[in-house]
């Protein structure tokens, strides 16, 4: 029987609000890749029908234009939470102004991805390959609703979209947003697919409760990793 004698300890590392951001984000990005899909190649066309003859097809846009709404207040929400969380939700984790942070990206590339070696990182939340890669992707989130929104503003008399009228203009004109839009669309599947999959693989190899810790909020860190956490944000907070 195999078993593991490394001391752990619980630590709480995803607030509540992180943790509801996640899952409505989840929810939202498969309504809105599923019912954008269906917008973008209408079946009603292939059988020589409009699409708007088909009542079905109205309730498919009402779902994506909902969605698209609460997927931008919540991205709304998460970025404030990045100024008013905990230490890990916080922006400057995003984005790596730091050396340590430039080194860690490199080390998380020779593990995971060339899998030269098996040095074992020692970030609490996210390591800064995978926060680099969620800043990247918050940018994406905001040029998909400029898009969306964009497009959306040309039929709708509601406030929101038509913040977002300039957008088509200047992009030059409404097929290149709209072929954009498309685009983005399968970057967010392509993202989805890798994110699952890394989740499930640092669940396995660090046994942290990765997975777990987007329910509950709990992390299972090693001592030695806690303490080289506490030691760092001292020499920060010193600066």
């Amino acid at each position: 029987m195999k078993s593991r004698s490394i001391p752990l300890r619980e630590v709480y590392v995803w607030e509540k609000p992180v943790r509801i951001y996640h899952w409505v984000n989840m929810v939202c990005v498969i309504a809105l890749c599923f019912t954008g899909y269906v917008i973008g190649n209408p079946p009603a066309m292939m059988k020589g029908t409009e699409a708007y003859f088909n009542y079905w097809f109205g309730t498919v846009r009402f779902i994506h234009f909902v969605s698209a709404f609460l997927f931008f207040f919540n991205f709304v929400i998460r970025i404030y939470w990045s100024f008013a969380g905990n230490e890990f939700s916080r922006w400057y984790n995003f984005i790596p102004y730091k050396k340590s942070q430039w080194k860690e990206i490199m080390d998380v590339i020779k593990v995971d991805i060339l899998q030269l070696t098996h040095k074992k990182i020692d970030s609490i939340g996210h390591n800064s390959l995978a926060a680099f890669i969620y800043f990247i992707t918050f940018l994406i989130f905001l040029l998909q609703c400029l898009t969306g929104f964009g497009m959306y503003s040309a039929m709708s008399s509601s406030f929101l979209p038509k913040m977002f009228a300039w957008f088509v203009p200047l992009m030059g004109g409404d097929m290149a947003v709209r072929q954009l839009h498309h685009i983005l669309m399968w970057g967010f599947i392509l993202f989805a697919m890798v994110h699952v999959y890394l989740v499930f693989y640092h669940d396995y190899i660090e046994r942290r409760g990765i997975t777990s810790s987007m329910i509950g909020g709990w992390k299972f860190i090693e001592e030695d990793a806690i303490d080289l956490h506490n030691k760092n944000l001292k020499e920060s907070s010193k600066k």
